[in-house]
């Protein structure tokens, strides 16, 4: 995904939300998709926005990336960014079970703000390039995905591996979902007190 200086509307902007538990790396990955270097020491407590400007299916798009704080349980802002976001990479460390479990109650909870069962996330497992501490193998993590019903992968932030495709596949989900919902409100206003679901925004 290269930037350009080219302009987008509204309905090629997107905002794409980095959660996960602190320490996982969600920094890591934001800077080095934005500013294309690896940053190994990060204030968990910072929250911070950045905006890109790049190629999708060939168009112009803006993206806005909300890298949140490492504690994001402890954020008065968690609430409003769950709400708000296009679409979310769901980020743990292959090192870290724990960060895991964080990730799968965080996306039960975006179901349930969002009520659908369909909205774009990615679960991303980071640091992959620490292969001799890993707790969680690829096999369990494409079994998670599967459980969740979203895409899955593993990065590296420090050598930059999955970074630009991560970011890329969550901003083409967004833009399929938002596509789809433009074409179908019509149809969703004629079903009343109805979650709206969709299967066919998935990346294939």
């Amino acid at each position: 995904m290269a930037s350009t200086a080219g302009s987008s509307g509204p309905n090629n902007t997107f905002r794409l939300v980095v959660v996960g538990s602190g320490g996982v790396g969600k920094s890591a990955l934001t800077l080095q998709w934005v500013q294309q270097y690896f940053v190994s020491d990060y204030d968990p407590t910072i929250e911070d926005s950045y905006t890109k400007q790049c190629f999708l299916d060939d168009s112009v798009c803006r993206i806005e990336v909300l890298d949140t704080a490492g504690q994001d349980e402890f954020s008065t802002m968690r609430e409003q960014y769950l709400r708000t976001g296009d679409g979310f990479l769901l980020v743990f460390s292959i090192t870290n079970r724990e960060s895991l479990d964080y990730v799968r109650k965080l996306h039960r909870h975006i179901d349930r703000l969002r009520d659908r069962d369909d909205f774009p996330m990615i679960l991303v497992g980071n640091k992959c390039d620490l292969e001799d501490e890993r707790q969680i193998s690829p096999e369990e993590l494409q079994r998670v995905a599967a459980e969740l019903h979203v895409p899955q992968l593993e990065c590296s932030a420090k050598y930059r591996k999955n970074v630009d495709k991560a970011f890329h596949d969550l901003a083409l989900l967004v833009k399929k979902f938002k596509a789809a919902d433009r074409a179908t409100t019509g149809a969703h206003d004629e079903i009343p007190d109805g979650k709206k679901k969709r299967k066919n925004c998935r990346i294939q």
